[in-house]
């Protein structure tokens, strides 16, 4: 028992449960709480961001790559509603972060408070976050924050992972009270959750009796670490696998057995093998729209008459968009391992199934090569992806903007380990790679760590690569510079045949960019622009030996700058366009098996 602040209670705390950095903005709402992070037995190194979202994000960034929560500190207020976009992002796609605002003290709710939500009720921001978090809490006293601590952490770390929100009033930041402090292991569950044997039966007979199998690993192969165990299984039986946008390096894509991404943007092996397989073995994949074509028939998934072996920690995701001949709510590394060990020998015949997934292979390669290895300037999105695979290492980790560049780095730039791909795949959030990536590197000190975004994405944080150099964090951004939203001027180009709101242009109509080597270099990166092709690799040999934060501009094509669309989304047309494109969209509405 000690005589502590609420504020000293949160900083000791986060210190005993291994939390390594915190990041934010000490604004007045949480002054008392920050200045914990100064006392005696609980320095915890704090990266000061720009902006409260970029906070969220970074803390996002080094969760997908640690595995471990970090903390994000805001005030009271607008520096609070600055996180939601960031906890919005994390709940999507399932990764655990935890957020910490301060709010208005307990004896001046409901006054109209500087900052303080209070028309519909009383302190009105937690009930923002009661929709972008997996919990939130308010504590109301110093007594209370020792026990909220340790359930969020519990929270963060078991089941179906999600970021955490904690609101700590002004007065309980700065007010002192008797506490003990809970032993973080002794509050948390010990072990995985292990899976129905009956059902491992089930899913043993239906796979028995598959003649062209499929598995789908999504963004929970990965948290729940079962990469092993998908590739005892693709092995044992010869299974083909895809990947979604969050399952990108659950499976190596130089592996024989790799057959590429599904949905919208994924490749046209991956969605050729997926919507003609007679089972499908889903580990932590929620089917979204993306990835699943918006659930049209015979695009990406057939489901049925395929049938679904569904695997979630999540009993919320079984059942929720495909029919599931068999689901199993357990964590993926010993359920995959238990299905692995029940299967008898393979005696199937593959070699014509597995000679197809060649053949397409190649098809694909040949139609990847014309983009990834062109010389034309300005450049297509694939050639500097190609450029870059070529330099990292093998483990270095990529961070994807969305977008189109999303698109192009899940179909040209293979990854081969966990954790290697990062992408806001869910909820698609521009601006979230810039800060995602310097928890990245945070998270992989050691590692080579490329942020590679368009420049819309780019400008929505770019003020954030001065953290790089504030904290000497060696990221190399690379910008792809078309002067606009390209990914949005081609959706609507293609439903429309018109665009607005996504060229920079001046008023003559040229393109507007801004000088981004030059803006790197006022920050203090090491800089560059790539005008020559030729000049692609060695520029990023330079910027990885820098060992400093460094900016590469790519000037890159405005109608050459996105990915190839070989799945559907489902997009209505506006009723005012009367061509084949209103008859093409509800020919393949009409096959939505959700419906």
């Amino acid at each position: 028992m000690a005589k502590l602040t609420g504020g000293q209670v949160v900083a000791q705390v986060l210190k005993q449960y291994g939390v390594e950095y915190v990041t934010g903005i000490p604004g007045h709402g949480i002054w008392s709480l920050t200045d914990a992070f100064l006392e005696k037995g609980s320095e915890i190194p704090f990266i000061q961001v720009y902006h409260e979202q970029s906070a969220t994000h970074l803390a996002d960034g080094y969760y997908r790559v640690s595995g471990k929560p970090m903390a994000a500190v805001a005030s009271i207020g607008a520096g609070a509603a600055n996180t939601v976009l960031g906890l919005a992002t994390a709940y999507s796609d399932s990764t655990s972060l935890l957020c910490i605002t301060g709010g208005p003290p307990t004896h001046m709710r409901g006054r109209g408070l500087l900052q303080e939500l209070e028309r519909h009720t009383d302190n009105g921001f937690p009930q923002v976050t009661d929709a972008v978090s997996k919990r939130s809490w308010v504590a109301t006293r110093v007594e209370e924050l020792p026990f909220i601590m340790h359930r969020a952490f519990s929270t963060m770390l078991t089941g179906r992972p999600g970021p955490a929100h904690i609101e700590v009033p002004m007065d309980v930041q700065a007010e002192a009270a008797d506490v003990s402090l809970h032993d973080l292991a002794r509050r948390l569950p010990v072990g995985l959750q292990q899976p129905d044997p009956l059902a491992i039966d089930k899913a043993v007979d239906v796979l028995r009796d598959s003649r062209r199998p499929v598995i789908v690993v999504g963004g929970g192969a990965i948290t729940s670490d079962s990469a092993d165990e998908v590739l005892a299984l693709a092995e044992a039986w010869q299974i083909p696998v895809v990947t979604t946008w969050n399952g990108k390096g659950a499976f190596p894509e130089d592996h024989a057995l790799f057959a590429g991404s599904v949905g919208q943007t994924g490749t046209i092996v991956g969605n050729a093998v997926a919507s003609r397989a007679d089972v499908v073995i889903s580990i932590g994949c929620r089917f979204t729209d993306w990835s699943s074509s918006s659930y049209a028939q015979g695009v990406t998934f057939s489901i049925p008459p395929a049938k679904l072996i569904h695997i979630d920690i999540d009993p919320h995701e079984i059942g929720k968009n495909y029919p599931a001949e068999v689901g199993i709510v357990a964590d993926a590394k010993p359920t995959v391992a238990a299905i692995v060990s029940s299967l008898p020998r393979s005696s199937a015949d593959r070699s014509e199934y597995l000679a197809e997934l060649e053949q397409l292979k190649a098809e694909w390669e040949a139609k990847l090569a014309g983009r990834r290895d062109s010389d034309r300037f300005p450049f297509t999105s694939q050639r500097p992806l190609g450029g870059l695979r070529s330099v990292m290492e093998r483990d270095g980790i990529i961070v994807a903007g969305s977008g189109n560049t999303q698109g192009a780095v899940k179909q040209t730039f293979p990854v081969y380990h966990p954790r290697t791909h990062l992408t806001s795949g869910g909820f698609s959030s521009m601006g979230w790679a810039v800060p995602a990536a310097i928890g990245a590197k945070l998270a992989a000190p050691d590692r080579q760590v490329a942020c590679v975004l368009g420049d819309g994405d780019f400008l929505m944080t770019s003020q954030e690569i001065g953290v790089c150099v504030q904290h000497d964090i060696p990221v190399v951004f690379v910008v792809q510079d078309n002067a606009g939203f390209m990914s949005i001027r081609g959706g609507q180009r293609k439903q429309t045949s018109r665009h607005i709101g996504t060229e920079f242009n001046r008023p003559d109509g040229t393109p507007y960019s801004p000088d981004f080597k030059a803006l790197g270099q006022s920050f203090g990166l090491e800089s560059f622009r790539v005008d020559d092709p030729a000049d692609l690799e060695s520029t990023y040999r330079k910027a990885f030996d820098s060992k400093a934060p460094a900016l590469i501009e790519i000037p890159t094509d405005r109608d050459a700058a996105g990915p190839w669309v070989p799945g559907w989304w489902d997009f209505p047309v506006p009723a005012y366009i009367d061509d084949e494109r209103q008859d093409e969209y509800w020919a393949t509405r009409a096959k939505e098996q959700h419906l």
